[in-house]
């Protein structure tokens, strides 16, 4: 418990703040969502604050393993993290979490993205609804589909495609969403979802074919993909969202300071171009939108972990 002492102290820090440069976690490795939506934030975020943001990669676990060295930190406005599904979801998928949901509080929703529903380029359904039919006329109605790990959005795709088309659809854990991708261009599985800085351009060059997008709105940069709910399964809908947060005893005014200079970041021409290029929506809102959307998420994508009898390896 902080005395009042401390409290006062992080409050009188909390009117300079930040007079030194900021980390963000992103607690999965370069190259993916989490991490790009991470270091664009951090440059745009970092000038309207006139300070330096360092982005530091701590993957594992689904994100727990950064999620865990944020919630250790110290809470004094400098460390935050960029957090995905998992943050919201991981403790009812893994039992050994090694920190507590309440030990980190949302900041900001920074940025929602769809995943990709992709099969292999010659597969002769045009869309998902076919992909299904073709399946269920086929002697097995089995279709292996890749994730990035128990919890990981492709898996929760693969729970919820299940439930929706009645198809036995079997989650193959891989190491990463790039790794997924890749078995599906490699024919090792037949399916799986990723988001759309990962699988677009592979669609693109000719090495998969998207069959949908899992949010309710097609997206701008992919107009011709067809949205899981305009193919008959509205049930099968889930994002690949980005949001910042932070130590829990973090001062509320810094928090609020941070709250608005994201807004403020958003808002940029150049956040917003460099976020459509890879196909990605920009959040934004108060902390108390983010703490609403964070709680919705957690009890919808928590029916399905129940659903699908969701469990750690």
């Amino acid at each position: 418990m902080m005395t009042a002492a401390a409290l006062g102290a992080g409050s009188a820090h909390a009117a300079d703040w930040p007079d030194h440069p900021i980390t963000i976690v992103a607690p999965f490795s370069a190259g993916g969502a989490n991490d790009l939506v991470a270091r664009i934030i951090a440059k745009a975020v970092g000038s309207e604050l006139k300070q330096s943001i360092i982005v530091e990669n701590r993957p594992g676990a689904g994100g727990a393993v950064g999620a865990a060295h944020v919630a250790r930190a110290q809470p004094d406005g400098y460390t935050y993290l960029v957090g995905s599904n998992g943050t919201v979801t991981n403790s009812m998928i893994r039992s050994d979490q090694p920190y507590k949901d309440d030990e980190i509080v949302p900041v900001a929703l920074l940025s929602v993205t769809p995943s990709v529903i992709v099969t292999q380029p010659d597969n002769p359904a045009k869309n998902l609804k076919e992909f299904v039919a073709n399946a269920k006329a086929a002697k097995t109605d089995r279709v292996t589909f890749s994730t990035a790990g128990n919890g990981s959005t492709p898996h929760f795709v693969a729970v919820m495609m299940k439930a929706a088309t009645g198809l036995n659809v079997e989650p193959i854990a891989y190491k990463s969403g790039a790794e997924g991708v890749t078995a599906v261009v490699g024919r090792q599985v037949d399916a799986t979802s990723e988001a759309s800085i990962v699988t677009l351009p592979l669609v693109q060059a000719g090495k998969l074919k998207a069959l949908a997008t899992t949010l309710d709105k097609r997206m701008a940069s992919a107009p011709d993909i067809p949205t899981t709910k305009e193919s008959g399964f509205p049930d099968i809908r889930v994002g690949h969202w980005a949001g910042l947060y932070a130590p829990a005893a973090t001062p509320t005014d810094v928090l609020d300071k941070m709250n608005a200079a994201v807004n403020k970041a958003l808002q940029t021409k150049a956040v917003q171009d460099a976020l459509a290029q890879s196909s990605i929506e920009p959040g934004g809102g108060s902390r108390a939108d983010f703490v609403a959307f964070t709680k919705d998420e957690r009890a919808r994508l928590g029916d399905v972990v129940k659903q699908g009898h969701m469990k750690a390896d």
